[in-house]
This record gives structure tokens, C-alpha cells and sequence, in this order.
């Protein structure tokens, strides 16, 4: 793929200038690199390059590219969760971006504990109340909260969200800081660990960032454009 490592260094490079412009430490921002749709051999390139985590969205997709690719990769599914999926995606994927529920998360858990594995997980946020979308409203993650963390094999690591387009990065700005904002609520009220923050993708994850991001998702700015457009794109 050309010019692969240069465009995965200069993704790097934006995450340390947007990092240095809000008092931000580089190490902080994990990026995901969005790897859908591309082969084995695309994300091959790219680890060589040294990047290790790889983000995929369908499970079908993603299991041959993860047999064929070095053991030491890890994966997080930022799909749409099917619970007839679960039980294929928790042995595969180190994290998992877009439970918006309290019935997938206890059936996760539920799995989980069948198959002897942590799973950690990022709740959804439509902040937006987008149709569209999938993901919890405010109030209704509020209200689940309590019980979300008392599942015994889930690991919540935080919040994830995907702001309605805009025509700018500038325009996702008040949905980044509107979940920083209702995480730090909840963690205040519930005393909650909810450190992460999934949010940012190629077109404005510097905005993110600059919000309080943890994780950033980012696929065209590394592997080019894509073949095809996937349905419910997180990154």
C-alpha cells in the first residue's frame, strides 16, 4: 500500500501537535487504526510500521485477518453488537466499542463468564438522539449505570460516542464535550471508573482530542479510502 508508513507517521504527528496544544501527554490518545475492509496484508504493512492496535466492524471480516496476522496485535471490534455474535467476537477482540444496553452488556457477561474471559467494553452515547444511530440516551445510561457496573465479568472502560455530521471538525466540538461532561457527571455521582473516552475519527479527531479523548479511531487517514462505504461507519 503506498506510502502506508508515512501516512500512519503523519496521523502520529497530529495526535502529538493536538496533544501539545491542549497540555495533553501523546501517550494518553491510543489510536485505533481502522483497519475494515482492507486485507491482511494492508494491516500487515501498517504493524510494521509499529502500529499495533487495529480497529474491525464485522466478525466475519475480521476472524481470517486475525488468524493470518501476528498473534501480538490487538483488536477492537467498533462494529454494531449482535448478541448471536457475542459469543464469536469475545474470544477475538481485546475490546469492544458500542454496547448500548443493559440487556447486550448482561448477555456479554453472561458469555463471558461461559467462556472464561474479561471482557471490556465502551458504552454508546447517542447525545444526539440520532434515529440512525445506535447507542444509549443520556438519561437511559444514567439510569442503567448502577447495574452496568455490577456485572462481574464486564470491564467498563468509559464512553464512546459519534457525533452527527457537520460540515467541519469544529462542528462535533459541542458532542466531544458534551460526553466528556457526562462522564465526569457520572463518575462524581456514581464513583465510577470511567476513564476512557472513545471518541474522534480521521476528519476530527484533533477536535477530540483537544475534548478528551482517549481512544481515536482513525481508518482513511492511515489506509487511504476505502473500497466501500460500511453501514454504520464508527471509524
Amino acid at each position: 500500500m503506498e506510502d502506508a508508513s508515512a501516512r500512519l507517521e503523519a496521523v502520529r504527528k497530529r495526535i502529538r501537535e493536538a496533544c501539545a496544544a491542549c497540555g495533553r501527554r501523546p501517550e494518553d490518545v491510543e489510536l485505533i487504526a481502522v483497519s475494515k475492509t482492507f486485507p491482511a496484508d494492508a494491516i500487515r504493512e501498517i504493524h510494521q510500521a509499529g502500529q499495533t492496535v487495529f480497529g474491525e466492524s464485522r466478525q466475519q471480516e475480521a476472524a481470517p485477518k486475525i488468524a493470518m496476522l501476528p498473534g501480538g496485535l490487538k483488536w477492537h471490534f467498533i462494529g454494531s453488537v449482535q448478541r448471536n455474535k457475542v459469543r464469536k467476537l469475545l474470544p477475538l477482540f481485546d475490546v469492544i466499542h458500542a454496547v448500548d444496553s443493559l440487556r447486550l452488556a448482561a448477555h456479554i457477561d453472561e458469555v463471558a463468564a461461559e467462556l472464561g474471559l474479561f471482557p471490556r467494553v465502551f458504552l454508546q452515547v447517542n447525545l444526539a438522539g440520532e434515529e440512525t444511530k445506535g447507542g444509549y440516551p443520556p438519561e437511559m445510561l444514567e439510569r442503567d449505570l448502577p447495574a452496568l457496573l455490577e456485572l462481574r465479568r464486564v470491564e467498563i472502560l468509559g464512553l464512546m460516542t459519534i457525533p452527527p455530521e457537520g460540515p467541519d471538525a469544529e462542528s462535533a466540538r459541542p458532542w466531544f464535550a458534551a460526553l466528556r461532561r457526562l462522564r465526569d457527571r457520572l463518575q462524581s455521582v456514581y464513583q465510577a471508573g470511567l476513564p476512557g473516552l472513545s471518541m474522534g475519527m480521521s476528519g476530527d479527531f484533533e477536535v477530540a482530542i483537544a475534548e478528551g479523548a482517549t481512544h481515536v479511531r482513525v481508518g482513511s487517514a492511515i489506509f487511504g479510502k476505502r473500497a466501500y462505504r460500511v453501514e454504520g461507519e464508527l471509524g
